[in-house]
């Protein structure tokens, strides 16, 4: 070594995920990158005068974990208000709303679980009920395609009927043509966004630097940001001027419906703009929305004859749009959950030829026969799945999701493990705020397809990962889906210098008490973001 490492990790054990060296009990690290990978006997050689050896005891050391599906900048402001997640029927609903903090008068609540009006339309009589007619009120559901909003609030954005859009996106009317209150999807939520009370700037920007700290405190070093509209880059760039990012961010820009040949041409300029910690390196689509808001696309419509369409009214357009990006050097990522819309991802995937081998990706795939399943493999498309996603069902199909798709179509939910055992590369993610942050729970619902710690019945326990799988979605897998594989994902010299250890091994461990394990280190890019 002809420098000396700035910092050692000493740990009881090792696991690189690196199958040349499968284990180890020391790593060396210098500006950024790990430079040596050995055993503790190593340490009095590879030391010098100025290096820290940081020894974690009876910790495992592993790869950096990496959510691989996040919207930490987006989520500051979804996340903002109210938490309605731990609602669970109108009652309670009216509860909270009566409790709700006003900011310049609105109303601002999330996270609400459409379980919570057990089949009933999802209208604004319920808000108004508690609220009133005068107050303006935005309330996000969990899904966060979705929005039910107050009278007073439809005012405030002008909507006083149906709109049309650019894309499959409604604002849901009674039949006299009065709006509910439902905004289903982007584009009609954004009507009602674009006039809601904002946090200033700086207020914003810290509460991002203390989200990543937090989210670094789980062992996670990086993130694949779903997203980067509107001053995402310049809120980045102001942590910055403070901070270092704790988490390393990729971040994929939206291509929405309806874009032109030149925005194409300019999302493909905006690749490799970054800073020390973050990047952009991708395009985010959406191929179609959530089934509970009914703007799913599946091959044969739900119980209510919806969820039979694609977010792009002309798919042929999504499939033009991707082959321009190709042909560009950009990698794609596509929201697809519905059978038919992850059927035309692998399509247009497919009609690119070879050279699309392990350049994009699907996000979700909540329901998916095995069929298709066995086309990622073979077409080497990247599968990212939210194993905690599952969680707002139930195994016995009583749920909104299961009661919409019918039990065949639920009987093939979140099929992590089939798209792992015919061939997969299975990147893992939370898709944070629509689920928790917490790598560990993650980790651990993917082992027991329940929340750790609960006597709640499996969903679909067969496509439980193993403890090794899980790992690998949140590090090689990772690595993979971001085209970084030479790069990082696995503890080898040469590699960025970032690394996770757990005071419980995490391939070793119970996945009931791995979701509470201690984190004792947290590394991204060379630098210590968390220390137990």
């Amino acid at each position: 070594m002809s420098l000396a490492p700035e910092v050692i990790v000493v740990a009881a054990q090792v696991h690189t995920l690196d199958p040349d060296r499968p284990h180890a009990t020391a790593v060396a690290v210098r500006d950024g990158l790990i430079t040596a990978v050995g055993d503790a006997d190593d340490v009095r050689d590879w030391r010098g005068a100025g290096t820290e050896v940081l020894d974690l005891g009876a910790a495992t050391l592993f790869p950096g974990l990496v959510d691989s599906h996040s919207h930490p900048v987006f989520g500051i402001d979804l996340a903002s208000g109210t938490d309605l997640s731990a609602v669970r029927d109108l009652d309670q609903l009216r509860g909270a709303l009566a409790d709700a903090e006003r900011v310049d008068g609105w109303v601002h609540g999330w996270g609400l679980d459409h379980n919570v009006f057990a089949g009933r339309p999802v209208h604004r009589e319920v808000l108004e009920s508690v609220l009133g007619p005068d107050t303006p009120a935005f309330i996000r559901l969990y899904d966060g395609h979705s929005a039910l909003v107050t009278g007073a609030a439809l005012r405030a954005a002008g909507i006083t009927g149906p709109v049309a859009f650019a894309q499959r996106s409604t604002v849901v009317c009674d039949a006299d043509g009065s709006p509910t209150g439902h905004l289903i999807e982007m584009a009609a939520m954004d009507l009602v966004t674009a006039v809601l009370p904002r946090r200033p700037f700086a207020e914003r920007r810290d509460a991002l630097h203390a989200l990543l700290s937090s989210m670094a405190a789980t062992g996670l070093t990086g993130a694949h940001v779903m997203d980067a509209e509107g001053d995402v880059v310049d809120l980045l760039r102001a942590v910055e001027k403070e901070h270092d990012l704790p988490l390393r961010l990729r971040l994929a820009p939206w291509c929405n419906p309806g874009i032109s040949a030149e925005g194409l041409d300019a999302l493909a300029d905006l690749q490799g703009t970054a800073g020390r910690n973050w990047l952009v390196g991708g395009v985010k689509f959406f191929m179609d929305g959530t089934v509970e808001g009914g703007s799913a696309w599946l091959e044969h419509p739900d119980c209510h004859g919806q969820n039979s369409r694609a977010l792009w009214l002309d798919p042929a357009e999504y499939t033009s749009a991707v082959h321009r990006l190709h042909a560009a050097g950009v990698r794609t990522a596509t929201h697809a959950i519905g059978d038919a819309g992850v059927r035309h991802v692998l399509d247009t995937v497919a009609s690119i030829g070879p050279g699309g081998r392990m350049r994009h990706r699907i996000e979700h795939i909540e329901t998916l026969s095995k069929e298709q399943a066995r086309r990622f493999g073979e077409l080497g498309v990247i599968a990212s799945m939210q194993p905690t996603h599952s969680a707002y069902t139930r195994a016995d199909h009583t749920d909104e999701w299961s009661t919409r798709v019918g039990a065949e179509r639920a009987d093939r939910a979140w099929i992590c493990r089939t798209l792992r055992d015919t061939g997969a590369v299975l990147a893992l993610g939370s898709d944070w705020p629509i689920a928790h942050f917490d790598a560990r729970e993650v980790l651990a619902y993917a082992q027991l397809r329940r929340h750790a710690g609960t006597d709640t019945a499996p969903v679909m326990p067969e496509q439980a990962l193993t403890a090794t799988m899980a790992l690998e979605g949140f590090t090689t897998h990772a690595a993979l889906a971001a085209g970084e594989a030479e790069r990082t994902g696995r503890i080898s010299p040469g590699l960025r210098a970032d690394l996770t250890a757990f005071a419980l091994d995490p391939l070793n461990t119970p996945a009931d008490e791995l979701a509470e394990t201690p984190v004792a280190l947290a590394m991204s890019n060379g630098r210590v973001t968390h220390r137990a």
